[in-house]
């Protein structure tokens, strides 16, 4: 669990003791300032979840020092404390964007009150928000063939732990759904999930975007701003597309995530950094560590658990269970079916761009379709299987294509028999342990992920 941090700013030697004696009996990490210059250089350091803040100080007051604070975070918590306040000056506080006022003798159950409330209220606003980007993105776990068994078993097994993990699959497979369900499974559930898109950054902004800068740091920079790395502190940073990394970008994620230490863009104070990390790629890396396109230290850096999101034309069996899914979201409440002959052809798809796709088609065939019953004609323009390529291959060689067709067969067959491996070995006619040799040597794991059966 992370501890929040607080700040108390007051010129009082005995009411700065006393609450950093109870707060920090309550499980709070306390710093103490008796004065708002002191305040602000530490608002700065420190970055507490919330400041306590006197009203009547030397030099300048709770109100310039509120004010101050919000040009510095204009989200950070403030309280303001005062035993002399008038009512003009507390609503002037509240507008500048205090979030209470206590008035003093400090009642110390009163405040411990008012902090779980602040805090409950941070945490339901960091939840909704979590749960909005999160609406609908179970799509791409539904499924009971072998290899979302296989992954949803490995979920739950790598989703408590603090492991880093690295997720290999094609675009629209749910990378950073799985990415989601491992931070939700996780300890830091309550930290945020925080995503970011390497490819998508462009070189002159890669320090301002991942580690934050000052005010004033470069024109333009008119406020301070918590870059990703920072926002995703005590929770789960999500590297998207690290195979499209520039080189410049490899070289400073690495070593932010070696020295587990940030500096703001501007800014003189080293941030100790305590986050979990999973990356996703729809690359194969190895292949991009030996053409020199990606950096050999990093990928052993953040490849500590591996785990293979598998394609939707590797889990046929899931088509018509995710069709009457999105059927039923898309229908807007009208009853709607699909005909047989259509769901299989559908399942014959090799879908290229997998569940997303799929979602796509059928939320149009919704849409589209004047009868209660969805057909073909509402996928007119989806070719058959056996007018496409079955699966892509790289090299065109019989090799290739031997080895494409046993991958997918030894796939089939081990969901067919609900991952026992040595059911399926017996089926197709090979020794147990030569259906060993050809799953490791096609990346189908056995350990950790058999399903129903012996390994």
């Amino acid at each position: 669990m992370v501890l929040k941090k607080i700040l108390v700013i007051d010129d009082e030697e005995n009411i700065l003791a006393s609450l950093k004696g109870v707060l920090e009996d309550e499980g709070f990490i306390v710093e103490t300032a008796k004065s708002g210059a002191i305040g602000l250089q530490k608002v700065k350091k420190f970055n507490p979840d919330v400041v306590l803040l006197d009203i009547w100080m030397p030099g300048d007051d709770g109100i310039v020092v509120l004010e101050k604070i919000k040009k510095i975070n204009s989200n950070m918590p403030v309280v303001m404390m005062s035993g002399h306040a008038t009512v003009e000056t507390a609503v002037k506080a509240l507008k500048l964007g205090a979030f209470d006022f206590l008035e003093k003798p400090i009642h110390f159950d009163k405040i411990i009150l008012l902090l779980s409330h602040l805090f409950a209220f941070k945490d339901l606003k960091d939840e909704n928000e979590y749960l909005k980007s999160e609406l609908h993105d179970e799509d791409f776990l539904i499924g009971e063939s072998y290899p979302m068994a296989r992954l949803k078993k490995l979920m739950a097994v790598t989703g408590p732990s603090n492991g880093w993990v690295m997720l290999q699959g094609e675009n629209g497979t749910g990378k950073e759904l799985v990415a989601r369900g491992l931070h939700k499974g996780s300890p830091r559930r309550k930290g945020r999930f925080v995503a970011v898109n390497c490819a998508a950054i462009p070189d002159d902004l890669i320090e301002s975007e991942l580690f934050g800068h000052e005010k004033g740091a470069f024109t333009g920079a008119y406020d301070r701003k918590l870059g990703k790395f920072e926002q995703a502190n005590g929770g789960t940073l999500f590297l998207d597309e690290v195979g499209d990394m520039s080189s410049k970008m490899q070289a400073k994620i690495l070593r932010a995530l070696q020295e587990c230490t940030i500096q703001r863009l501007g800014g003189d104070d080293t941030i100790e950094l305590d986050l979990r990390v999973i990356a996703a790629t729809n690359k194969d890396l190895k292949k991009a560590i030996k053409e020199g396109e990606f950096r050999e230290d990093l990928y052993y850096r953040l490849n500590v658990i591996p785990m293979q999101i598998s394609p939707l034309r590797e889990r046929r069996e899931d088509i018509a269970q995710l069709i009457q899914h999105f059927i039923k979201r898309y229908s807007s409440g009208k009853v709607r079916k699909i005909d047989e002959k259509t769901c299989e052809m559908l399942a014959s798809y090799a879908w290229p761009g997998n569940v997303r796709e799929l979602k796509n088609w059928v939320e149009r065939a919704c849409i589209l379709s004047k009868t209660e019953t969805i057909d073909s004609l509402d996928f007119e323009e989806i070719e058959p299987l056996e007018a496409q390529e079955l699966f892509s291959f790289g090299d065109k060689t019989l090799r290739a294509a031997r080895a494409v067709f046993e991958k997918h067969f030894i796939l089939k067959m081990l969901s067919e028999n609900g991952g026992n491996i040595s059911k399926t070995a017996q089926n197709i006619g090979v020794e147990r342990s030569h259906l060993h040799k050809k799953m490791k040597s096609y990346g189908i794991e056995s350990n950790t992920t058999n399903i129903g059966g012996n390994a």
